[in-house]
């Protein structure tokens, strides 16, 4: 059972990823690189997690993915890149608002340092490299899996850095065993609604909450479009089956859902779990878009102005080769309407605590 080297801790995703990878015994060791501002952070979630499985360890390495040998020292180095057998590269600004620079930085130059820290291990077995379905950009209709087509523009930086940093891996797909993951946008656990912070469909419930003493709460615009929303928990069952998975080698998968919602049917849903009432008429969206442009009304809303992009955005992910990989484990995502009520409670629970909610700017 060798060493999983994880970058992105003490994040969400690569958290819940090292307890379910200790909770299903594939690995009883874990090296994570972090940045030393995040270190007490990661401490502090480190020792909740080896409370939970004593059995096993967590080594905290003190580094930056932007850095060659991503900032490790020589003696470092030295020591762990026989042990690492499987790498998971989940660091990234996840921000849809974040700057360019910024962005370019960890998430292309990043995944660049990555790699070649990657083609360094001689026992490695498996990279597990976190995309987004989003590097699609602009481009609509079926997106299919294999693809990895430059759209004629991106929503945001974001996507933009994205699909570069994409570009960058699947190249060395030649060289090295790789799956790369595309998750959809992700949210809370479909069961215990447990998440770690509110973005993606939460800022949807943010503006419900704080419209709610309307008399009436309108739907925004006019859209046909699924919006594809995926729990951590089907992200979590998912990945640490195709980490194994032989047939997953070499393929990129879309970790979407294979039965998104329509957006119109989602918002619904929000608004009638958080007022008891539906929604009737409707506000413009060229004038919600307007509105977000003021930083007032987006403080006030606990809304980013990018997230108006995807109510209108027309695309399907093709999910078949995912699919066909994970019926071998019998691992199907939740439903959205059907898990929402445990969202919105735990969102409830948490949505005046401040460590939950997104600074917008």
């Amino acid at each position: 059972m060798g060493v999983h080297f994880f970058t992105g801790f003490p994040g969400f995703i690569s958290s819940q990823l090292i307890r379910e990878l200790f909770h299903k015994n594939k690995t009883q060791q874990v090296i994570a690189i972090v940045l030393a501002g995040e270190l007490p952070k990661a401490t502090v979630e480190k020792s909740k997690i080896e409370v939970d499985y004593p059995h096993c360890s967590i080594q905290i390495v003190e580094g930056d993915i932007t850095l060659p040998n991503l900032g490790l020292t020589n003696q470092v180095v030295q020591e762990i890149l026989p042990q690492i057998e499987v790498f998971w590269h989940l660091a990234a600004i996840y921000d849809l608002a974040v700057p360019r620079d910024i962005a370019w930085k960890v998430n292309v130059h990043g995944t660049a340092m990555v790699n070649d820290f990657v083609r360094t291990l001689p026992n490695l077995k498996r990279y597990m490299y976190f995309s987004t379905a989003y590097v699609a950009g602009l481009r609509e209709g079926v997106l299919r899996e294999n693809e990895l087509i430059r759209p004629p523009a991106f929503k945001n930086y974001y996507e933009e850095t994205k699909y570069e940093a994409e570009h960058r891996v699947e190249d060395l797909k030649s060289e090295i065993p790789i799956t790369i993951i595309r998750p959809g946008i992700v949210r809370g656990h479909s069961e215990t609604g447990e998440t770690i912070k509110f973005d993606g469909p939460y800022f949807f419930l943010n503006m419900v909450e704080k419209l709610k003493r309307l008399p009436v709460i309108p739907y925004i615009g006019v859209s046909s479009s699924a919006i594809n929303v995926v729990p951590i928990d089907y992200i979590i069952n998912a990945v640490t089956y195709i980490m194994d998975e032989k047939s997953a080698e070499g393929k990129t998968l879309h970790l979407t859902d294979p039965n998104p919602h329509p957006v119109q049917e989602v918002y619904r849903t929000m608004v009638k779990l958080l007022t008891d009432h539906y929604p009737k008429g409707r506000f413009p969206l060229s004038l919600a878009k307007q509105s977000l442009k003021v930083p007032f009304i987006r403080k006030m809303l606990g809304v980013e102005q990018e997230s108006l992009d995807y109510l209108t955005w027309q695309a399907v992910f093709d999910t078949t080769e995912a699919v066909a990989i994970l019926q071998k484990g019998n691992i199907t995502c939740p439903d959205f309407i059907q898990t929402m009520p445990k969202m919105v409670d735990f969102y409830l629970a948490h949505k005046d605590d401040k460590n939950y909610q997104i600074q917008i700017k």
